[in-house]
């Protein structure tokens, strides 16, 4: 009977991870895809059908192309800008919330909380914010994307939960050392949760990176426009002729397929070289965020 149930467990693990690698290999084929076309010659890809498991006729070609268009290093720029200045004010603003909310002591805490989290159900819509960004004189400048965007209401309530974890004696004793609410938070709280501060800054830093919606709204000018809108200029505008304009017409369609693979893996290695830096952190702090209500 032992045997059997050892057969038995043996074959769910390997079921298990059977089914896991089907899961990984469907996730991950997409990415692949897209990298091994950015690395083929163009008209290979063209022609080629079906699956794509190497690239067909090894080729730079498309990354020259795509650097040499000054368009793309003034979209990192301004992406870089929205990411580090956009994470900063959304961990401070979130901390700040999150620490005042956490707290049992505060006068109509229940209320914030309730007011905080209906603005997840239910918004003003985009005319009145639009309107707003415009008459705080936001249009047309990168903080229009970052400003108004301050504090996300879930990742408010995951930092809330993590920062009632931390033991209130920690808190009553620097208290009773002279400490004031500034210190508690940047030289207790905050020093105490760094798992759920690593994992805002990787939710905070894909939103802004991934970003286009709102900066496609707000900005006007063309030398303003973050990566990601550049990037879908080029796939839905099929704007590629600024990088090929040194092939010949017949050859700019092709050249222009894998141009826009190219334009993919610039626009998204960066961001996904960041996760394996804060991934020690990552279930741990969202397990943190989770223990209380």
């Amino acid at each position: 009977m032992k045997r059997d149930n050892g057969i038995m467990e043996r074959i769910f693990d390997w079921s298990v991870h059977i089914i896991l690698l089907l899961l990984v290999v469907i996730a991950l084929y997409p990415l692949l895809h897209v990298a091994f076309s950015s690395l083929s010659d163009a008209n290979q890809i063209i022609a080629h059908k079906g699956l794509l498991w190497k690239p067909l006729g090894f080729s730079l070609e498309a990354y020259k192309n795509v650097f040499d268009n000054p368009g793309i290093f003034t979209g990192y720029r301004n992406t870089l800008f929205i990411v580090v200045c956009g994470v900063i004010i959304n961990l401070f603003v979130t901390a700040l919330g999150a620490y005042v909310l956490s707290r049992k002591n505060v006068m109509w805490n229940k209320v914030f909380i309730f007011l905080v989290v209906l603005t997840m159900f239910f918004n003003g819509g985009l005319i009145p914010l639009y309107l707003v960004v415009k008459n705080v004189g936001l249009i047309n400048s990168l903080w229009a994307t970052i400003i108004p965007f301050a504090v996300n209401t879930f990742n408010l309530i995951i930092m809330r939960t993590a920062f009632m974890s931390v033991p209130e004696s920690l808190e009553e004793s620097a208290k009773i050392d002279g400490a004031n609410h500034f210190t508690i938070l940047f030289k207790i709280i905050i020093p105490l949760s760094m798992p759920v501060i690593a994992v805002m800054i990787l939710y905070y830093a894909v939103e802004k990176w991934n970003g286009w919606f709102y900066a496609s709204i707000f900005i006007k000018d063309r030398d303003l426009y973050p990566l990601q809108l550049i990037l879908r200029e080029i796939l839905l505008a099929n704007s590629t002729d600024s990088m090929s304009s040194g092939a010949a017409a017949a050859d700019k369609f092709q050249i222009g397929e894998t141009i826009k693979y190219a334009t993919i893996m610039v626009a998204t290695v960066p961001i996904l070289c960041v996760y394996p830096f804060v991934q020690k952190y990552f279930v741990k702090g969202v397990m943190v965020g989770a223990l209380k209500g």
